[in-house]
């Protein structure tokens, strides 16, 4: 057997709504205050409680901000254009309050201060990486220039480290997203009135191959930090053939449309079969590429979701000595995989292939050491069943006791083996 989250997002999908849900689903609140309170972050509180939307008992995740750092992002008329505004003489509306403008490198100083794992560690750090490109997108700007407004402001700091946290908590790794809903008709942001889906979450789904429906209602239901949170842990886009839901979690959102704004989370089991998708395989041989180059394109794939990359030596015709170039990605990506091709490399032409592998069940989970907590991935199918530890985690062990890798490794599989033998 093994275990999926199903994110039905029939109603949309934010920060807070993401994090209600995966605590509604059992994620531990212990853990997540711990990771929020050691956040260099001031000027806000949050609360968990049990809300009523349509009827239904739906946990709450609220970030109540200061009087200084309050943003309107629950302000049904001001999110409308319907409150009194400031004009600044050139045109602009302001916002009463200031903001709090962070690069990217501020707030990933922010993360990597946070007392929380590895693992949930860079998969905020991911997260914000997919906003930041959607934004540096958005206004034309490199990446290291661009300033975050709301998705830079304390609540979606704050809401994105919990999303992480509760996600690496529950230690599911397969994620099953099929579609984002969204609205229809504006929005007032930092930057004025915009059409829903705003820029940056266009950019986000755009980028991400993400399937996007639009309703009847008017309203922004998919927010910037809900799709980059999509983007960022989505796995799979199908529902399996057959499943049995193990659990349900039901998070609440704060904008009240004629919709309810609900977010379902389901941990769902499904019988051991041979799992398949689909990949493409792109390979390219370059002659005349630097090894800096391709070590910067290899950066550049990765980060745009490539599942793989690698380059193998070869020789060409009149013994030239060369590299082929393979990426490994969904089908979705393969258009932004072939134009960081030919824009980060010498190449003219790309070979493209199709097709379906056998891949086994993936989990990530936390296991105690001498040293302290790891984290290790499973792996499990035909009858198979692999430990792997976290290099991150491993990493983190040896500078901070002083020991090799090998006497980290080895105390991690030492210390997994125990975990696995507690079930047996």
């Amino acid at each position: 057997m093994s275990k999926k989250l199903y994110f039905e997002c029939t109603s949309g999908i934010s920060g807070d709504m993401t994090v209600a849900a995966l605590l509604d689903l059992g994620a531990d609140r212990e853990v997540l205050a711990r990771a929020l309170e050691s956040l260099p972050v001031k000027g806000y509180r949050f609360e968990i409680s049990r809300v009523k939307k349509a009827g239904l008992d739906a946990c709450d995740f609220s970030v109540i901000l200061d009087h200084g750092h309050e943003n309107h992002d629950h302000d049904m008329e001001y999110l409308h254009g319907n409150s009194p505004i400031q004009d600044d003489g050139e045109g602009e509306e302001e916002h009463r309050h200031t903001h709090e403008h962070r690069h990217l490198a501020d707030i990933l100083r922010i993360i990597a201060c946070g007392d929380m794992t590895e693992g949930a560690r860079k998969l905020a750090q991911n997260i914000f990486g997919i906003l930041a490109r959607a934004e540096a997108k958005a206004h034309g700007v490199e990446l290291e220039e661009v300033h975050f407004h709301e998705v830079g402001a304390v609540d979606s700091i704050v809401d994105i480290v919990a999303a992480a946290v509760c996600l690496d908590n529950l230690g599911i790794g397969d994620v099953v997203i099929p579609v984002l809903h969204e609205g229809r008709g504006t929005v007032r942001c930092q930057h004025g009135i915009l059409p829903v889906p705003v820029p940056a979450t266009a950019n986000i789904v755009s980028e991400a191959g993400l399937k996007l429906a639009i309703m009847e209602t008017e309203g922004e239901f998919v927010t910037p930090t809900g799709a980059a949170i999509a983007a960022a842990v989505r796995t799979e886009e199908t529902l399996p053939k057959a499943f049995c839901i193990l659990k349900i979690g039901l998070g609440a959102g704060k904008r009240s449309y004629e919709r309810p704004s609900l977010l379902r989370v389901m941990i769902l089991e499904t019988q051991e079969e041979e799992r398949t998708d689909r990949i493409v395989k792109l390979e390219t041989n370059v002659d005349d590429c630097t090894g800096e180059m391709l070590g910067f394109v290899m950066e550049k794939l990765m980060e745009a979701g490539a599942r793989d990359v690698h380059y193998t030596p070869v020789f060409m015709k009149k013994n030239r000595p060369a590299y082929q170039l393979n990426v490994i990605c969904t089908p979705e990506l393969t258009k932004q995989m072939e134009s960081i091709l030919f824009s980060e490399t010498t190449t003219i032409g790309i070979r493209k292939m199709e097709m379906e592998r056998a891949v086994l069940d993936r989990e990530t989970r936390s296991v105690s050491t001498i040293y302290g907590k790891a984290e290790v991935k499973i792996c499990r199918g035909g009858g198979v069943e692999k430990w792997y530890p976290e290099y991150e985690s491993i990493a983190a062990i040896c500078r901070e006791q002083g020991i090799s890798l090998a006497e980290a490794y080895h105390e991690v599989i030492e210390a997994a083996k125990r975990e696995r033998q507690k079930e047996i």
